[in-house]
């Protein structure tokens, strides 16, 4: 498998990653496809707390417990659930993300994290106190690098401006190019790394994803949708799969580092690892799949 350089790490990542959230809560199943993906060249796996009320950490655990040493754990704090509450609150402070890291290390049965990143945030809030508790976990060895999660261009400048994120995590595939104008650039400007999370738009962009294009998605609708996709379809026969072009087009941005789609199934997993097999896409596709497809920005999201 390709790798990159996770931003200005020492992080090396297999360009395609396992999202763990997707996984499901059977503890044989899941194990077995990370060990799967394992096999195979995947050495990145994103998780959080949040996910299964912790239950995906635990397995992403156990998967690892014999070969910690070859994977690189990213997981997630931010959000926090009380309990006799349903939902969660959202806590930035330093105070729970010192706390919420020990938690995040028993489930996972470690004793560190690779990357752990922030689950959102604003601008309004504690960004120094935030940083500050990054900082204090790394020089006291509980994680190695710190990253966020965020779809809001503005707080991305922030961290961007005022910390040593190596990553920012966010949305970003041929139906949702809104990294492509504010985030993408910042980032390779600032030598951080694009995690690439719904790569290929929840299955509308595999081979077995024509069912799921039926419905408005984001800022298309549920004809615009049909017809991109035939489109998509019509531009990959011959040379690849509409996985593998969907996949390519997401890490053909230098800022990329990793793409994670998630995997429920051993015949998705391939398909989605596969990609590191096709040949990059040429700038050719590259402006053919930017003509079929919007060039959105976020607007809502600041």
């Amino acid at each position: 498998m390709r790798t990159n350089r996770l931003g200005s790490s020492e992080l090396i990542v297999g360009e395609i990653g396992l999202g763990c959230m997707s996984l499901g809560t059977d503890e044989r199943e899941a194990v077995a496809l990370i060990h799967e993906a394992l096999e195979r060249g995947v050495n990145f796996l994103d998780t959080a707390d949040l996910y299964d009320y912790g239950r995906n950490e635990e397995l992403v655990g156990k998967a690892i417990r014999h070969r910690r040493a070859d994977v690189i754990v990213a997981t997630k704090v931010g959000n926090r659930r009380e309990a006799g509450r349903e939902g969660w609150t959202w806590d930035p402070s330093k105070a729970y993300i010192k706390s919420a890291v020990k938690e995040s290390l028993r489930r996972l049965g470690t004793d560190y994290i690779d990357l752990y990143q922030l689950h959102g945030g604003t601008t309004d809030d504690p960004i120094d106190e935030t940083i500050e508790a990054f900082e204090e976990l790394i020089r006291e060895g509980w994680i190695r690098y710190y990253g966020i999660s965020s779809i809001r261009p503005n707080v991305i400048r922030e961290y961007a401006k005022r910390s040593r994120i190596v990553s920012v995590m966010s949305p970003y595939s041929v139906l949702d190019r809104r990294p492509e104008e504010e985030t993408l650039p910042l980032l390779a400007e600032r030598g951080i790394g694009l995690i690439a999370r719904g790569p290929l738009d929840k299955g509308i962009l595999t081979d077995a994803g024509a069912a799921k294009a039926d419905r408005d998605y984001l800022d298309y609708s549920r004809e615009e949708l049909l017809a991109v996709r035939a489109r998509l379809v019509e531009l990959a026969r011959g040379s690849r799969s509409l996985t593998h072009l969907a996949l390519r087009y997401t890490l053909a941005d230098p800022a990329v580092a990793v793409a994670i789609p998630g995997a429920r199934t051993l015949e998705q997993l391939l398909d989605n690892i596969g990609a590191s097999e096709s040949p990059p896409l040429s700038e050719e596709e590259r402006k053919a799949i930017r003509r079929i497809s919007k060039a959105t920005r976020y607007t809502q999201h600041r």
